[in-house]
């Protein structure tokens, strides 16, 4: 076919480099030969959505309305109208786009169309997805998928064809967009693209006429092929589900309304599809804010399932023919009432991504198996008593890249519980972000015992939350860490000095009671990284001192309810680039 393998070797090729929603207001506004009216303000977020981080676009509308009456209705319509013909500005430019991109990262960009418009699309929901359908392309025999997946979303990224709306201080992407105008044109192709046959959508500007559905999407349109399926009741014969849904690889529903309708349709229609041997290929099931699905019994069919998404479902139960999905990959259970998984959840043999619901308490029973689970990469949300099988069970998960765990810790029960979690998390030698709470019954800070992380090379983000029975750890943190938070740590000395030699820090949050004690300094050479300083109900905290030079790359510090600090440093009262946001006490 001619395509060009790597889309970065091409040297008569630039991409643009779409802007982040700051980046791109930062542009307006300095492209923009008048002041904007306080009242005008409002229109903010419309701009930044409208422009979709095209540089062009964003300099082109700042000059038209610089040319303007400083009106809601003027500036409105000349938005509407510049943003309505933003295809025909970058045509040329994504023809040549297109041409030089190579097939699989087309199918993983014409996979992002199936989100609605305007949507800041989770980056860790979209590459499970691909990885799930097999969409990226290994380049390494020892690269996990998900590895391959972030590869060529940054590819994506760098090529100018998805605008980051949001980043982790890591520099990991948080979410991402698809801008009005290549989104129009990725669709227009898929309509034409015979190569892409595998990857059919049910949308009416996407659907081929063919019926061959592989990629079903509910968004609640009225025009779309399957929303009488969906939410017309029982009435579509089984003969006709089959027609439509028989090969089916993805469904996703954007059914957010806040009422039982839609857990009963969606819960009804699988019940159906599946009845009447549908959806028996299916590898994504991804059912994120629709609220409390009811998973029919029968999931247990889908067999080649390989992402279950019930994000912010508020599901209370799961079936338990869960067992059966022995291909699932990734549950997703953040935001859920699930309050205990089925022993069953052992048997998942292929699972890496567990994702339980932190503030419900969400436990794993004991195992029934050795070995099981040992694939895990993700285990969040967790919460560990004295009856969670640690010893012999979870210490035994040592491929651990992200783990989050709130344990209970009681004096006498959790002792010996606490001193296996501390040597599970030391041994975790690919670990990549920690988060662990210590609370009492009353959810306040209990005791927190970790000791050093030194050998935790690839950490990254590190999230802390009870008394440190170790102080010292302050000083025994890993220099791969870029992004830290502590809260309840009840620090006497000057956490400062210890934490200003961690070279890549680029983020700290000190928390309610993270320090105790009344001074503070930051010394010049120290924090090199440092971008972003948050100083949160320090009630001791008197004296904050910081030398000249010090902290150069801050840019946004912000200090609430320090009720005893009475002003700013001098030394950051006066930096050009420094966003500052102080929050009196109460």
């Amino acid at each position: 076919m001619g395509v060009a393998s790597n889309p970065k070797t091409r040297s008569d090729f630039h991409p643009i480099r779409l802007r982040a929603n700051d980046e791109s207001w930062a542009l307006f506004t300095h492209a923009l030969k008048v002041n904007i009216p306080p009242e005008l303000q409002k229109l903010k977020g419309e701009i930044v959505r409208r422009c979709g981080g095209l540089p062009l676009l964003i300099v082109k509308l700042a000059e038209e309305l610089s040319h303007k009456d400083a009106t809601i209705e003027e500036w409105s319509s000349a938005i509407n109208q510049r943003c309505h013909d933003q295809e025909k500005l970058w045509s040329n430019t994504l023809c040549r786009m297109y041409k030089d991109l190579p097939l699989y990262m087309r199918r993983c960009l014409f996979s992002l169309a199936l989100f609605p418009q305007d949507l800041d699309i989770p980056s860790r929901r979209l590459m499970a997805s691909w990885v799930a359908e097999d969409l990226v392309q290994t380049e390494g025999k020892n690269e996990a998928p998900e590895d391959d997946a972030e590869r060529c979303l940054n590819l994506l990224i760098g090529q100018g064809m998805v605008q980051v709306t949001k980043k982790k201080l890591n520099g990991n992407v948080k979410s991402i967009r698809l801008p009005n105008a290549l989104r129009q044109y990725w669709l227009s192709k898929a309509q034409q693209a015979t190569t892409l046959r595998d990857h059919i959508y049910t949308r009416s500007e996407l659907f081929l006429g063919n019926d061959m559905i592989r990629h079903l999407v509910d968004h609640l349109d009225r025009k779309d092929i399957s929303f009488v399926h969906i939410h017309g009741g029982c009435n579509t014969s089984s003969a006709s589900l089959t027609h439509y849904y028989q090969d089916v690889l993805s469904f996703r529903s954007f059914d957010t309304r806040r009422e039982s309708k839609p857990g009963e349709e969606v819960g009804n229609f699988l019940r159906r599809c599946i009845s009447s041997s549908c959806f028996l290929l299916l590898r994504v099931l991804d059912l994120e804010n629709v609220f409390r699905p009811n998973l029919p019994e029968a999931l247990g069919e889908l067999t080649q399932l390989r992402y279950l998404g019930l994000r912010s479902t508020f599901l209370e139960m799961l079936p338990s023919s869960i067992s059966k999905l022995q291909n699932l990959q990734t549950l997703d259970l953040k935001h859920t009432n699930i309050s205990t998984l089925p022993n069953s959840i052992w048997k998942l043999q292929q699972l890496q991504h567990l994702y339980f619901s932190e503030g419900y308490q969400s436990k794993l029973k004991p195992q029934l198996s050795i070995g099981s689970l040992t694939t895990l990469q993700t285990l969040c949300g967790l919460f560990v008593d004295e009856d969670t099988p640690v010893r012999d069970g979870l210490n035994r998960l040592l491929n651990l890249r992200k783990l989050g765990l709130t344990v209970s810790s009681q004096p006498k029960a959790m002792s010996s519980q606490l001193q296996v979690v501390a040597d599970w998390v030391q041994n975790l030698n690919h670990l990549r972000s920690l988060r662990v709470k210590s609370i009492d019954y009353n959810n306040q800070p209990w005791d927190l015992e970790l000791k050093p992380l030194t050998g935790n090379l690839s950490l990254s983000c590190l999230y802390l939350f009870g008394r440190l029975r170790n102080p010292s750890l302050v000083s025994q943190f890993p220099h791969s860490l870029i992004d830290l938070t502590l809260s309840g740590s009840e620090l006497t000395e000057d956490p400062m000095q210890s934490l200003d030699k961690l070279p890549n820090l680029k983020g700290l949050k000190l928390f309610a009671k993270s320090y105790l004690g009344n001074s503070m300094l930051c010394s010049l050479g120290g924090f090199p990284q440092l971008r972003v300083l948050k100083l949160w109900k320090l009630d001791q905290l008197g004296e904050w001192s910081v030398e000249k030079g010090a902290l150069p790359a801050l840019r946004d510090l912000e200090i609430r309810y320090c009720e005893r600090l009475p002003m700013l440093p001098a030394e950051l009262q006066h930096r050009t680039f420094l966003k500052i946001e102080v929050q009196p006490a109460r």
